[in-house]
């Protein structure tokens, strides 16, 4: 299990260190590099557009490597999202750029980023999948959060390269070539996460179905037609996350730098410290998941993001340091409580021979519904209200309803997640029998 463990760490790691490495890039030279001809406002705006870009290509990428990792395996299809992941990365980091090529560059990147997109809808699922099917069955929230430990952990890698290339190059060489580097380094990282993963074995699930010739003939057609409700209802009761991570780690910095005149460094620093606190604690609430259930730690959570959502600009607006580290330690903690369970909450609402493909296209659904446009609301909300308040009524809202999808989910964490599908996927309305669930 340590190494099964280690190799879903690593892997998606690279995978999340891969894409948000992109988002940094895009706050602070994509705008210079790819659209130079724009205003600097537009430039950016362009920039973040095509960092949305990947979320609609992860749901994408979760139908066809879920397709793949439910017919053919789950380490076949983790090594070759890994493989498409750190080849598109290493050709953005090789992409000529605006005055070389002129309109073709900004084209070909938001190509490479559809290409990353697709990649980590395939990584993410078959991930948590090679550790919750391996895991023993009182230890599945633990193993499972391991693998959301690759979010803070790449995002911490990602601001921490970006935070020694700028240290030691000048602005020019930065523009120039310096934002290059942490993208070919990347390959590094690749290397190391694909050795791991040729070494680990396919999971015992997947052997069973395999064995039992049970395998779905076209599983999202399967999942959708028997388990479109946990799909769904998963989907929405894990906006919140998506939509809590992408304030800390953009609209935040955004409303930090260009409202409150923080320094782009001094925002890089924070983010790197909250990202430090989800390390230390999403594994701890995966822990507590499996000893006082899933659903009461991830609700706790939730709620912390809506009490905290008001607060969280609050603290920033004083400028006063402690204050902004305060404000995103505390979101941060609230966002671990609601993150650290939520995969393995997710991957046993669904039967073995589609849970590759139901896991992931919910799961990415929750980036689309969440991450992909929380940037892009909130600078419109403040620019619309000039005040920070607005946009936190938007993180509270999203955070009401991901918390009303959770209560109409049953969870199973006490069921073998070897069970055999029999029915429909199992979920819980709390007003009739109709909307029962299957247990698998």
């Amino acid at each position: 299990m340590r190494k099964i463990a280690t190799a879903s760490v690593i892997g998606t790691t690279v995978e999340w260190y891969d894409l948000f490495l992109f988002g940094t890039a895009s706050a602070l030279v994509f705008n210079q590099v790819f659209f130079p001809e724009l205003s600097p406002a537009l430039g950016t705006i362009l920039a973040f557009l095509t960092f949305a870009a990947a979320y609609l290509a992860r749901t994408v990428g979760a139908v066809l490597f879920g397709h793949f990792g439910d017919r053919l395996g789950r380490k076949s299809m983790l090594l070759v999202s890994l493989l498409v992941m750190g080849g598109a990365t290493l050709a953005i980091g090789l992409v000529p750029d605006f005055n070389t090529i002129g309109i073709a560059a900004p084209f070909i990147l938001l190509t490479l980023r559809i290409i990353q997109g697709l990649a980590l809808g395939g990584e993410w699922g078959g991930a948590v999948l090679m550790t919750v099917e391996h895991a023993p069955e009182d230890r599945r929230g633990w193993y499972g959060s391991m693998v959301q430990v690759g979010v803070p952990v790449g995002t911490l890698l990602a601001n921490l390269a970006f935070l020694i290339v700028t240290g030691l190059v000048s602005e020019e060489a930065l523009i120039s070539w310096g934002w290059r580097v942490p993208f070919i380094a990347s390959v590094l990282l690749v290397a190391v996460g694909i050795y791991i993963r040729l070494n680990i074995e396919e999971t015992p699930s997947f052997q069973q179905v395999r064995e039992q010739g049970a395998k779905a003939k076209l599983p999202f057609a399967h999942l959708m037609r028997h388990y479109w409700k946990p799909v769904i209802l998963g989907g929405v009761a894990t906006l919140s996350t998506g939509s809590t991570f992408t304030l800390m780690v953009a609209s935040g910095v955004n409303y930090g730098t260009q409202e409150k005149g923080l320094s782009s460094n001094f925002m890089l620093w924070v983010v790197l410290l909250a990202c430090i606190v989800g390390l230390i604690f999403i594994p701890v609430f995966g822990r507590l998941s499996d000893k006082l259930g899933r659903r009461p730690i991830i609700a706790a959570g939730i709620a912390g993001e809506v009490i905290l959502a008001f607060p969280f600009f609050w603290l920033i607006n004083t400028g006063n340091a402690a204050a902004v580290f305060l404000a995103y330690g505390l979101m941060m903690i609230a966002f671990c409580a609601n993150y650290g369970p939520i995969a393995t909450f997710l991957a046993e609402l669904f039967g073995a021979k589609i849970r590759y493909s139901g896991l992931s296209v919910s799961y990415m659904l929750s980036g689309l519904l969440g991450s992909a446009i929380t940037p892009a609301i909130t600078v419109w909300l403040l620019d619309v209200t000039g005040k920070s308040d607005s946009m936190a009524w938007y993180i509270a809202g999203s955070a009401v309803l991901s918390l009303i999808a959770l209560f109409l989910l049953t969870e199973n964490r006490l069921q073998s997640i070897d069970q055999a599908d029999t029915a429909e996927a199992r979920v819980d309305s709390g007003t009739s029998a109709e909307a029962g669930v299957e247990n698998r």
